[in-house]
């Protein structure tokens, strides 16, 4: 399972924190009591194994594992100092593998933590290509996921050419503020035989990705049998995701639009 949204994942993702430089971390006496240790006693045995696997590693154990002091109270007006750690994401892997088999949440752990950690190494890797590589690595995304759609648009009942060319259209307007795909042809002063995803850059196709990916589940999701209802899905899909950014969308609609640079 590769949605973090699903159930089985929704305490990991509750107790995550973010700093304000945007980095993610969780706190260990958190995450104890989702991994479902009673005693933080057997839980700091975890995190020592976790710890001493990082070191192997060769990583700093500051950078993963840096400590923090909370006073909490105790009664009678009392307060204790107690030891925390603000977790990084790979420390969670480490915590996750070295503990107690037995348990399922254990195993759900392991599951979210590959995953979140799968996730980095791919954004730090595509934040390392150039424009050019960015461009061509999501093109290609949105060549699988328009395969997919065109399944899913089948199924819902978009059979015909005609009804196909107005469900493509209909995305294109939701995500452009009404333009049409012949609009954004021209916008970009293309010629016949010039399709519009081979003149976009990076940022641009990533929002017409999530067009297409997002379009994709909710057809199936809804379990949508109508074309007429499959097309508007589409079209709501696109200004959902243009509404979602309008500030951005709003200062660079024209300079997208007008892209003639092909990769």
């Amino acid at each position: 399972m590769s949605n973090l949204q699903a159930e089985e994942y929704k305490n990991f993702e509750e107790i995550k924190k973010i700093r304000e430089d945007g980095t993610e971390y969780w706190n260990a006496r958190e995450l104890s009591e989702v991994l479902q240790y009673k005693k933080w006693e057997n839980f700091s045995k975890v995190i020592d194994r976790a710890k001493l696997a990082c070191n192997n590693s060769g990583f700093e154990l500051q950078d993963h594992f840096p400590e923090v002091r909370k006073m909490v109270e105790i009664g009678s007006n009392t307060v204790r100092e107690l030891l925390d750690y603000e977790l990084s994401r790979y420390a969670c892997y480490l915590i996750v593998q070295n503990g107690d088999p037995r348990k399922e949440v254990i195993a759900l752990g392991q599951t979210y933590f590959a995953i979140q950690t799968r996730r980095q190494e791919v954004y730090d890797y595509f934040n390392q290509l150039d424009e050019d590589n960015k461009r061509l690595v999501i093109r290609g995304d949105i060549k699988q996921w328009n395969q997919m759609l065109l399944e899913a648009a089948h199924n819902a009942g978009v059979i015909t050419d005609q009804e196909y060319a107005e469900f493509q259209n209909a995305g294109y307007m939701g995500l452009y503020g009404g333009l049409t795909v012949d609009d954004i042809h021209e916008r970009k002063k293309l010629e016949d035989n010039e399709k519009i995803l081979d003149f976009m850059g990076s940022t641009e196709l990533i929002a017409n990705l999530f067009r297409i990916s997002q379009t994709e589940e909710k057809l199936k999701k809804d379990k949508i049998h109508n074309s007429s209802k499959a097309t508007s899905t589409h079209y709501e899909v696109g200004a959902k995701v243009r509404k979602g950014d309008r500030r951005y969308w709003r200062d660079n609609a024209r300079r997208f639009t007008n892209t003639r640079k092909e990769y």
